[in-house]
């Protein structure tokens, strides 16, 4: 790596910065607002990969979760058909997208009660963020298991 790249902040920091963002916002009106508009940030996510294989399921509203790169640095490219997961999705890409897959595994997701989502997501959404948390870990897993 050149000396003049900045490497990208851990999974540890993005959780904190998130933290501390959520932190500016005095009632759940704005938070769920703010969740919105990250979700209409998300780049453009390819038709051809909203197949089967990359569906999420246990989550109410539509989610494809698509990993590539290495045990070395895996991206996910993700997306919903519901504003709040999409904005949820934005949370979990920008902890773990991007990052050695070992990191992956073992960063575990403090943000969601540490911002009060746990409190105040329905049971559908809790349930779908632990399904695509479960997904994105599990492709780290098998990425790490292929490297040996």
């Amino acid at each position: 790596m050149a000396m003049n790249a900045i490497a990208p902040p851990s999974a540890e920091q993005a959780q904190q910065d998130i933290i501390d963002e959520f932190a500016f916002f005095g009632d759940w009106t704005e938070r769920y607002q703010y969740l919105i508009d990250l979700g209409k940030q998300l780049p453009p996510f390819p038709e051809e990969l909203k197949t089967e294989d990359f569906r999420v399921h246990g989550c109410q509203s539509l989610v494809w979760l698509v990993p590539s790169g290495s045990a070395e640095r895996m991206h996910f490219q993700a997306t919903s058909d519901s504003a709040i997961v999409s904005g949820l999705i934005a949370l979990v890409l920008r902890v773990y997208s991007d990052r050695p897959a070992a990191e992956i595994v073992a960063a575990e997701p403090r943000f969601i009660e540490a911002i009060g989502l746990a409190k105040h997501l329905s049971p559908t959404r809790s349930n779908g963020l632990a399904a695509m948390l479960a997904r994105l870990k599990a492709y780290a897993a098998a990425s790490l298991a292929a490297k040996e």
